[in-house]
């Protein structure tokens, strides 16, 4: 027992190891992993989800008129024709891009899965109060839940967010009406 430390270093072990703890449970805290759950990462995963769309969709057009090269190239003389079926073959070959894209972005969204398991295990760990996270949900729900210094806006949405996903694009109508200065 003569190995032990006293009562008094196990006293000061054990408040080093508190502080240690609180300071590591604020500085989580101050990253809203519970914002980051319910706004950032869904929204990650959302675009790149509307990124294979859209390439698989303009792939899709890209091949179709490829097609119709290959449809023509059969009545040309022999000589175009060869010219326009090599064209075709390559458009056909260079679509594969939208093969590779998508694997890359499901990898993507498997990594933002994964860090969203463990912000779910985080929170769990430094157990976040039923109350606590209701309130970051409801900051979330109203957009008054703090943003990034980068992420603040003022009034509408800016245009340096990149394209629309379809299901928040605006109407023909709104943009008829920005066009027509009525916005």
């Amino acid at each position: 027992m003569n190995g032990w430390p006293n009562d008094r270093g196990l006293y000061l072990q054990l408040q080093r190891l508190s502080e240690f703890i609180n300071k590591t449970k604020a500085e989580i805290q101050a990253l809203k992993p519970s914002v980051m759950k319910t706004d950032f990462l869904p929204k990650a995963t959302d675009q790149l989800d509307a990124i294979v769309e859209a390439t698989a969709a303009a792939s899709h057009r890209i091949m179709d008129s490829a097609d119709v090269i290959m449809e023509l190239a059969g009545r040309m003389n022999p000589e175009d024709s060869q010219k326009a079926m090599a064209a075709a073959t390559s458009i056909f070959e260079a679509c594969t891009f939208q093969d590779i894209t998508g694997q890359r972005v499901t990898k993507v969204v498997e990594t933002l899965k994964t860090i969203e398991s463990h912000i779910d295990r985080m929170i769990a760990a430094f157990d976040e109060t039923a109350d606590g996270a209701a309130q970051v949900a409801a900051g979330v729900e109203s957009g008054e839940a703090e943003k990034p210094e980068g992420e603040k806006k003022e009034g509408k949405s800016s245009t340096l967010d990149g394209p629309a996903l379809p299901s928040h694009a605006p109407s023909q109508a709104d943009i008829d009406a920005i066009l027509a200065g009525d916005n």
